[in-house]
């Protein structure tokens, strides 16, 4: 006879239905536990796919940020730059050889590696676009005659050595030129003086004819510091857009900047 019907019987002793009914009360509690768990772990679950952001470029760029701010304003590390305004033709030609090793930068490199084109020309466009208010211009920690010379340079050039004047290829605002030629304001003198010198020592290149090569090569390394001092104590304008393709008439043939 099974406890089950033993147990309707009121001869027999209620010992062996207490520990059957124990059994039972523990089997259900234990389901109740399963069935518990299991709904806060589909609710946890349900709870992350909802509470994740948005899947926009906006929201996946934030990766950027740590090194070149939130909205690609630059940070106060002197080796990142400034992005956002930049052209976005500039800003396609970097990100692709950032992704092809021509360019180095073992973090940038690994980042870059396998994405294609067409999704670089969305960061580039998005990048591009952005108007974050400007920083304050850096205090030069130089000599006036220093400056001097830099903004000489930078305005006039140096037809002695053969080097074109900066606002030639840049704009007298310095803010680059559509599509390809970058804006100069709003960076660290480190940085501005590192990329020169990366130009003269060919650890950075651009597509023939590289002018940025030749230009750079031309310089000394007093007239490096110099140019650096004074861009980098240049104030970002309210409207740092680059001017219209075709709007400056460059001194030299540049690859970047495809006719």
């Amino acid at each position: 006879m099974s406890q089950r019907s033993r147990c309707g019987d009121m001869s027999i002793r209620p010992s062996g239905c207490r520990v059957a009914g124990y059994a039972l009360i523990g089997r259900m509690r234990r389901l109740g536990l399963v069935i518990g768990l299991t709904n806060l772990l589909v609710s946890f679950a349900f709870a992350q796919v909802t509470d994740r952001p948005p899947d926009t470029l906006e929201a996946r760029l934030r990766a950027c940020a740590a090194c070149h701010g939130e909205q690609g304003q630059g940070t106060d590390n002197d080796y990142f730059p400034r992005l956002a305004g930049k052209p976005a033709g500039y800003l396609m030609n970097q990100l692709v050889a950032f992704r092809d090793a021509r360019r180095r930068y073992p973090p940038m490199n690994y980042l870059l590696e396998y994405l294609p084109d067409s999704y670089l020309h969305q960061i580039a466009d998005y990048l591009s676009a952005l108007r974050p208010p400007p920083p304050p211009p850096t205090i030069a920690d130089v000599s006036p005659a220093i400056l001097a010379r830099g903004q000489a340079i930078v305005a006039k050039g140096d037809p002695a050595r053969g080097v074109p004047a900066c606002s030639g290829c840049h704009g007298t605002g310095l803010t680059g030129m559509e599509p390809a030629i970058p804006g100069l304001v709003g960076l660290h003198a480190s940085y501005i003086s590192a990329q020169l010198g990366a130009f003269r020592y060919g650890t950075r290149t651009a597509a023939a004819p590289d002018c940025m090569q030749l230009v750079a090569g031309s310089l000394t390394e007093s007239d490096v510091t110099a140019v650096a001092a004074w861009l980098s104590s240049r104030p970002v304008p309210a409207d740092p857009s680059p001017v219209p393709r075709g709007s400056l008439a460059m001194p030299m043939a540049c690859g970047s900047e495809p006719n």
